[in-house]
């Protein structure tokens, strides 16, 4: 479950069919293995419950919805998609029965995202070692191997929130904290070099909400760590038009990369041994844990905190050079202070098919036909970039029912774990957060690669949620 996202990054992100067919499969062929293993299937209760009926209608609606989807093909890819996420699901909140087996999910789904990210960088850093593809599309933004570059600035978000809030655990290992602290240089410039301003809100969104549910001394201190170290890798990297933008030749390329890198490993360095001290410091300390009784709200210290994440993107803006040479204009940090985006008109289009057939949609799939008959604007589009409008355009009143109640369970996974175990539930808390910001600006559920690991992450809500007791061995 946790390997295989990252398997299905490299072929995709698992968009096309053979890709997520094989993982459907695979995930099946799990479900039915650990079937024969228990003696009691410990299905989630309550929220969880409520999460897997979800996704367990919205799969049996879109099968439904066929019948009347202008395209069977795309709808039948949907139905494979959503069979995945219920059998990942179902699986994420069954396959750990103890509190320690549980918080190792955190630190390996963010190993993950690192891997996938790092893979995408080593593009840009020493490009005469590691040759990756560049679409025109792109043009010049980060996106191999998802090849889509809002899903890797996403990804690479998701990952900054799970290290940012491992790197301020003091129930967790010294040098894992000083591990995690260390990812988040690398993290935090794959999501600058993705130039996508949706990643960056969700990333904000995401950091504002691990504050909220950890505002203690450890953490608000590796936070400001990792965003230091996150922010200055992205500021280093706006430097040299080769890394940023994939502009000049390949030898240009190399030096720039070389440089860029030795930067990189200093910024891993540094942000290891400041959280390696941090953390012995901590520990010696009878104080350390406690919630932080801040003179100002919460809310205050994360707006901080995102005024400084900031700063790197909104300082290289003022540096841009402009549309690099070569199919880089793209890539241009003068993204991040720019609004203008295709997205309204995806919107309108998407709004316009549900209030035309409110209650059942124009099925599954169907919103790249009612895009090409509505269109102002010669763009072609196979999804509604966001989660929400395209269920209402694709499948009515009961689609959003049924989608309600998978964002509300997880919603409630989320609360009840809080309240049951907090430091466990925290980071998974914000990390989901962060996953459903972007969601609703992009079509990340169509990329299962970035999907999935939100689903394990709910899974563990939904197990920390669940009325067994969870023992701590």
């Amino acid at each position: 479950m946790i390997a295989g996202p990252v398997a299905l990054a490299f072929r995709s992100g698992g968009f096309f069919d053979e890709a997520r067919s094989i993982a459907a499969t695979v995930a099946c062929l799990l479900l039915a293995l650990a079937a024969l293993a228990w003696t009691r299937p410990p299905l989630p209760r309550g929220p969880g419950l409520v999460l897997l009926g979800g996704l367990a209608g919205l799969t049996a609606w879109t099968a439904l919805s066929s019948g009347w989807a202008p395209d069977p093909e795309r709808a039948r890819d949907d139905l494979v998609r959503l069979a995945l996420y219920t059998v990942a699901f179902a699986l994420a909140a069954s396959a750990w029965s103890s509190r320690s087996r549980l918080r190792l999910v955190e630190p390996l789904v963010a190993v993950g995202v690192l891997a996938v990210v790092g893979y995408g960088l080593a593009g840009r850093l020493v490009p005469g070692i590691v040759e990756l593809e560049s679409s025109l599309s792109a043009a010049g933004r980060l996106e191999q191997p998802l090849t889509y570059w809002n899903a890797m600035g996403a990804l690479a978000a998701i990952g900054f929130v799970l290290c940012a809030r491992v790197a301020g655990e003091p129930e967790r290992p010294a040098v894992m904290r000083a591990a995690a602290a260390a990812a988040s240089a690398p993290l935090g410039m794959g999501v600058y070099l993705s130039f996508s301003r949706g990643a960056l809100g969700a990333l904000a969104a995401g950091l504002v909400a691990l504050v909220a549910l950890a505002p203690h001394r450890p953490q608000l201190r590796a936070l400001g760590l990792c965003v230091a170290a996150g922010g200055l890798a992205a500021l280093a990297s706006s430097l040299f038009a080769g890394v940023e933008s994939l502009a000049g030749g390949l030898s240009e390329r190399e030096r720039e990369g070389a440089v860029v890198s030795a930067i990189l490993a200093l910024l891993v360095a540094g942000a290891a041994l400041v959280q390696l001290r941090l953390a012995r410091a901590e520990a010696g300390g009878s104080r350390s844990s406690e919630r932080l009784r801040l003179p100002v709200p919460p809310a205050a210290v994360a707006g901080l905190a995102i005024v400084l994440l900031l700063a790197a993107p909104i300082l290289a803006a003022s540096f841009d050079r402009g549309p690099s040479e070569g199919g880089g204009q793209g890539a241009t940090a003068a993204r991040f202070s720019d609004l203008g985006s295709n997205r309204y008109q995806y919107w309108e289009v998407a709004l316009t098919a549900f209030a035309s057939n409110p209650l059942q949609g124009v099925g599954s799939g169907g919103f790249e036909v009612e895009w090409r008959r509505e269109r102002e604007i010669e763009e072609s589009a196979r999804d509604a970039h966001s989660l929400e409008l395209e269920t209402a355009a694709e499948l009515g009143l009961v689609g959003l029912l049924l989608l309600a109640l998978v964002l509300g369970g997880a919603a409630a996974c989320g609360r009840a774990a809080f309240r049951a175990d907090p430091r466990l539930a925290a980071g998974p808390c914000a990390a989901l957060v962060t996953w459903a910001w972007h969601s609703a600006l992009d079509w990340d559920w169509e990329m299962p690669a970035l999907t999935l690991p939100a689903l394990v992450l709910a899974g563990v809500l939904a197990a920390a949620a669940g009325p067994r007791m969870l023992s701590s061995a």
